[in-house]
């Protein structure tokens, strides 16, 4: 069967592309620059052959795990609007928030070796985290739930810095609780 180009993937495809993707993540977390692609394929259920056809080289399978992180956070937003409170959903975001960003920071030395390559894996981070944010932000202010005064930018700084203070994973209850507390200082009638 030939490979599909340009169009959307097969449903198999797209399954082993997030599998690879994923295992990429804590792999990468876990050993660094040391990482065998061959383990990477292995623990996510794939051949050799299908990582190298997806991914040709170590730089473009790094950017692309980090990129699939910042997505699936970011358009995880409209989707917990759509089930929950707003409150409740900018709560739910705040916790991925966290996973993402000890995502990041275990792959912090591939990141970092991805950019001395010249290749810049946060274009457009920044921009489409406020986005989000912002999103789940107007729609609480809203519903009359969150202040009206905090702006994406303000909850971007507010949740880096519990990121930076208590992002390792066994530090994980401090970081709930931080957010707990950040999400209080959030609801409306509190300034």
């Amino acid at each position: 069967m030939a490979r599909q180009t340009g169009g959307p993937l097969r449903a198999d495809a797209q399954r082993n592309r997030d599998k690879i993707l994923s295992t990429a993540v804590r792999v990468f977390a876990e050993e660094g620059l040391d990482a065998h692609l061959e383990r990477i394929a292995k623990e996510a259920g794939v051949g050799s052959a299908t990582l190298y056809r997806n991914f040709p080289t170590r730089e473009i399978l790094i950017e692309a795990a980090y990129r699939n992180e910042l997505a699936k956070l970011c358009d995880s937003a409209p989707e917990l609007l759509a089930v929950m409170v707003p409150r409740d959903a900018l709560r739910a975001w705040m916790g991925r928030f966290i996973d993402y960003a000890t995502a990041k920071l275990g792959m912090a030395d591939a990141l970092r070796a991805l950019v001395e390559s010249g290749v810049n894996p946060y274009a457009q981070s920044h921009e489409m985290m406020l986005s989000a944010l912002d999103s789940l932000l107007s729609a609480g202010v809203g519903a009359g739930a969150i202040r009206s005064d905090i702006t994406a930018a303000d909850m971007f700084a507010a949740l880096t810095g519990i990121a930076l203070a208590s992002g390792k994973p066994d530090q994980r209850e401090q970081a709930e609780r931080l957010l707990d507390l950040t999400l209080d200082g959030l609801s409306a009638g509190r300034h």
